[in-house]
């Protein structure tokens, strides 16, 4: 996949595992987007991908987009708040992008928004806020 790359973590987590692989890149725009496949084992009753599996997504998103943008470190960071909104289903087997935004970053905090998209369809709107890890001296 050309432009894009591998989002791997400093440490082996088993749950992102089941996201994995997680692709990113820049956008023209200078969004970031993050990349995953959904399997079976996101799968919800109805065969769509489980909202669930959604939300753990954007909690990533938040992460995995913020670096792509220049934020350092984030993988001790903390997640403040995550809010989603629903809008379509998302098929299983179709790679899931988001597309996050930074709107602010401040000595401690970022504030980012999004949006979950699948085959050019809206499927979620978000937002979120983390706490970065910032070392005591």
């Amino acid at each position: 996949m050309p432009g894009w790359h591998i989002w791997e973590a400093e440490a082996v987590q088993a749950f992102n595992a089941q996201f994995e692989p997680i692709r990113l890149r820049t956008d023209e725009d200078g969004r970031a987007r993050v990349r995953f496949w959904p399997r079976a084992t996101h799968q919800n009753p109805s065969g769509n991908v489980h909202g669930g599996a959604i939300m753990a997504f954007v909690d990533m998103a938040l992460f995995a987009g913020a670096h792509q943008l220049g934020i350092r470190p984030v993988m001790k960071a903390l997640t403040i708040d995550a809010g989603v909104q629903f809008i379509d289903g998302a098929v299983i087997g179709e790679p899931v992008d988001a597309v996050v935004e930074l709107l602010r970053e401040t000595g401690r905090m970022a504030f980012i928004r999004g949006l979950i998209e699948q085959q050019g369809r809206l499927i979620a709107a978000f937002n979120g806020t983390f706490r970065k890890y910032v070392p005591q001296n």
